[in-house]
């Protein structure tokens, strides 16, 4: 019945995609179409009338084709949001992972600087004055991940004799000449550690306590490369499931081998084109 043909050929006339699931849709519809002219026919209508009230069942021509471009219009567009999520949910989260590596190790240099000033205050000192407790507390209140400082008078400390094996032994029962605490901004859902920072020379021994978030940092780059890799494969499982190739070998790529498992699906793809043709 070339009325219908034409029919279902004008509805997918401007419909871009997969030719091979257009075919099978086309085929699909014209299907339903025909079993509807026939069901007509049988309750005594003319070939003509039992094809011009399928027709009009159907929808018509120009609702069917808007119908039919926007349910393609929709699965692209679907498709194209979710590469989307999945690349800006991996951006963000090396953009927020880079940020807070490089404040951790500016902070780390920090630290690093005020260790070295505070064994210039206390060179070739015998005690802690007042003064240079004041000078140490404000070098410590100028950073914001320095919550404790410990400083021990090891000059006369005889480790051997002590029978303690190191200076840091000796430091970790012994009880420090002078210590300032503080608190510092550290939130639960940072998941913040404090971790020692000593150092010491043949007089003194410094001991901070300072303030890092690595732990945050790697839960937001794992985090957002999980949902990448979630939506990435559930974008190319769409375009592969259009193209009609779909299995959970291309499945199990794609979650595996991210962009190189689809490139190389495209690759088989490109190369099984060529054979259909040829």
């Amino acid at each position: 019945m070339k009325q219908i043909e034409a029919f279902v050929d004008s509805v997918y006339q401007n419909v871009g995609g997969n030719q091979k699931e257009i075919q099978e849709l086309k085929a699909e519809m014209k299907s339903h179409l025909l079993d509807a002219v026939h069901e007509l026919k049988v309750e005594g209508k003319s070939e003509k009338e039992a094809i011009d009230i399928a027709i009009e069942r159907f929808g018509g021509e120009k609702e069917m084709r808007s119908i039919v471009g926007q349910l393609f219009k929709a699965q692209k567009t679907f498709a194209k949001w979710v590469l989307y999520l999945a690349v800006i949910f991996l951006v963000t989260a090396s953009t927020v992972f880079g940020f807070i590596w490089t404040a951790e190790e500016q902070n780390s240099h920090k630290n690093s600087i005020v260790a070295t000033t505070i064994f210039d205050i206390l060179e070739n000192k015998e005690e802690i004055t007042e003064d240079m407790k004041r000078e140490i507390e404000a070098l410590v209140q100028e950073t914001d991940q320095i919550s404790k400082v410990k400083i021990y008078n090891v000059r006369d400390v005889e480790i051997e004799a002590e029978n303690f094996r190191s200076i840091f032994e000796y430091v970790e029962k012994a009880k420090p000449n002078y210590q300032y605490e503080r608190k510092v901004w550290a939130p639960e859902w940072l998941l913040v550690d404090f971790f020692p920072y000593g150092n010491g020379d043949a007089e003194w021994y410094v001991d901070m306590e300072t303030r890092h978030i690595g732990s945050f940092m790697t839960l937001v780059l794992f985090v957002g490369v999980a949902i990448y890799l979630t939506l990435f494969t559930i974008w190319a499982t769409i375009n592969v499931y259009h193209h009609k190739r779909l299995n959970i070998g291309w499945i199990v790529l794609f979650a595996l081998l991210n962009v190189l498992g689809y490139l190389v699906y495209r690759l088989v793809e490109k190369k099984a084109h060529s054979n259909t043709i040829s």
